[in-house]
């Protein structure tokens, strides 16, 4: 008893005591706090990160099914076809022959102008048919169409699009070594009566559907799958699953009837994480993965934390009870270096230099703070390629549209006969494709913008048949600053299609611009019709100019994503006067030097 008394006596002994109790009570609580917040904070972070995969690859999904019926589209309207399909079997010999070169030119460039279109073709019952690449018109005559049930609901639906389920290609190659294809089909019309002609199939490339899907990966083992409103499979890995509804009740009716995008099942008495995206054709991308696979990582981190907690409660009774004074100097030090990095100063790093358990405390104290300076690097890096690949996004949507109204003032051309202005207009167009070769990225120097402009300008004297005089005044220094790409071009497009067209006139545009320390400040006015101040009020009413075209609309997400704030436009206008616009734009420091 004496002994005892005397050990608990001891100052040693009462601050080790103390300075296990300090140490344990808060070590056991934050350790419990931790654990409660980082299970919500991973699973949340973990579910979050799975839905924007799944969104991103509902999105390049999507993507692919609007080129195919963009390609169903253009050949459904095309003339050509409506002739052929109407007028081959009772042509004459040279002219089937004239129809079947024609048609299989226009089905291969069609092809080759999209990357996910593999194989067209256009067919008619009694096995009279056209198609691109390796389509067989032999296959076609052996096949009884009226039995094929995506023929009877092409026809049933009237021309509406019908989206079948991924399989290989019947109509083409030699044998069974044919392609793996997504067909849509549409039964083709008679526009003048309305009656159908034939049928009309554009496969998408099969093999790029599934690889697409394949990229994102779910834990270990989980998979994407893609089924129709009924639940049934109509794009898998495994070619086996198509056309077969979900195989799991549960999953089955929490895809079909539950508008949920995050959903929990059990397979096998196996607990499922399950989520899904609807894409544009009506179909759903739904991907399935083992919940363990999705929260391994958390229960490592809470063992982690348990076993931490429990080595730094023993390493402090043992520090204590060893060396009491000598813990006293360096735990100040980390103490006072964990103050100020709570303070938000990154930079700083203690010295203890001791081989101890406090040295190694400290050693990993800012090992810790290094790391993190580096993720805080990469995190701006990554925010930095976000935005570079918003600006690409947003300049891949002005390019179809610019490339839209050029080629439809060719076709125009072409249709009316005047093929000397289309030859002038085809040479504008390809010296301005010229201009814009071998320039990646999404910034080109404002000398390079002004000179695509002047070769636009001849388009759209063409187009119009007006002569639009074009000024440019423009600091000298501001010739190398960089811009985003097409960001004048669109506007030069407005200025004569809104101001000049309408008046069947041509018409002067003038563009300035000045350089002021780090802002670049460009003028563009024209002396076309001009806007009343209700059309400019509905025009400007909102910061996002929602309200407007896609020129102007593509000009603000630019100014948005390279400047980073503020709309950065200014537009005045008067009825009958013309229009004037000032663009702001804060150039960054690489920009200026």
């Amino acid at each position: 008893m004496l002994g005892i008394d005397k050990l608990s006596n001891r100052f040693a002994s009462k601050m080790i005591l103390a300075f296990a109790l300090i140490i344990l009570i808060p070590t056991t609580l934050s350790g419990f706090a931790f654990y409660l917040e980082s299970s919500s904070l991973v699973k949340k972070n973990v579910r979050a990160s799975t839905v924007q995969l799944t969104r991103q690859t509902a999105d390049a999904l999507s993507s692919m099914f609007n080129a195919g019926s963009d390609a169903s589209d253009l050949i459904y309207g095309d003339l050509q076809v409506q002739r052929a399909a109407m007028n081959y079997s009772t042509s004459t010999l040279s002219a089937q022959m004239q129809m079947n070169q024609s048609m299989s030119t226009l089905l291969n460039n069609m092809v080759y102008s999209s990357s996910f279109v593999r194989v067209v073709y256009v067919v008619k019952d009694g096995g009279t048919g056209w198609g691109s690449g390796t389509f067989s018109s032999m296959k076609l005559r052996r096949t009884d169409l009226s039995r094929l049930d995506w023929v009877v609901e092409a026809r049933k639906k009237d021309g509406a699009l019908v989206w079948q389920a991924l399989h290989k290609d019947p109509f083409s190659g030699a044998g069974d070594n044919t392609e793996l294809v997504l067909p849509i089909s549409r039964a083709l019309k008679d526009f003048r009566t309305l009656r159908q002609i034939g049928l009309l199939v554009v496969n998408l490339d099969g093999k790029a559907i599934i690889n697409t899907i394949n990229r994102v990966k779910l834990g270990q083992t989980g998979s994407y799958t893609v089924v129709n409103a009924d639940g049934i499979v109509m794009i898998d890995d495994d070619l086996s699953r198509i056309g077969k509804p979900i195989g799991n009740p549960e999953l089955f009716e929490l895809v079909v009837n539950n508008d949920q995008v995050e959903f929990e099942f059990t397979a096998r008495d196996v607990p499922y994480y399950g989520v899904k995206q609807l894409l544009n054709n009506g179909w759903m991308l739904v991907g399935t993965v083992p919940t363990s696979e999705i929260t391994g990582a958390l229960d490592t981190l809470h063992r982690r934390i348990l076993f931490t907690s429990a080595g730094f409660a023993l390493l402090a009774v043992l520090v204590g009870l060893l060396i009491a004074k000598r813990v006293t100097n360096p735990i100040r030090q980390l103490t006072l270096g964990m103050k100020r990095v709570q303070q938000g100063d990154l930079k700083v790093r203690t010295k203890v230099k001791s081989t101890d358990e406090i040295g190694l405390m400290s050693k990993h104290f800012n090992k810790m703070l290094d790391e993190i300076e580096q993720l805080m690097i990469r995190v701006e890096e990554e925010q930095r390629q976000k935005t570079t690949a918003e600006i690409r996004a947003v300049t891949y949507r002005i390019h179809p549209h610019f490339l839209y109204n050029t080629l439809s003032t060719l076709r125009w051309l072409i249709r009316s006969g005047d093929n000397e202005r289309a030859d002038q207009g085809l040479a504008a167009l390809i010296r301005l494709l010229q201009a814009n070769m071998g320039k990646n990225g999404p910034l080109i120097t404002l000398e390079e913008e002004l000179d695509i402009i002047r070769k636009y300008i001849v388009i759209l004297e063409m187009r119009y048949e007006q002569s639009y005089e074009l000024s440019i005044a423009m600091d000298p220094d501001a010739e190398k600053v960089k811009v985003p790409r097409m960001l004048l071009q669109p506007l030069v497009e407005n200025a004569v299609f809104h101001g000049f067209v309408p008046l069947n006139r041509g018409g002067k545009i003038s563009i300035d611009i000045r350089l002021e320390q780090e802002e670049l400040r460009i003028l563009l006015e024209d002396n076309g019709a001009g806007m009343s101040e209700e059309q400019l009020g509905k025009l400007t009413s909102n910061n996002d100019f929602s309200e407007a075209g896609i020129g102007l609309k593509h000009v603000f997400d630019s100014l948005r994503l390279y400047c980073g704030q503020g709309p950065g436009i200014a537009i005045n206008s008067e009825l009958g006067r013309g229009t004037r616009m000032l663009i702001t734009v804060r150039l960054r420091k690489e920009e200026t030097s």
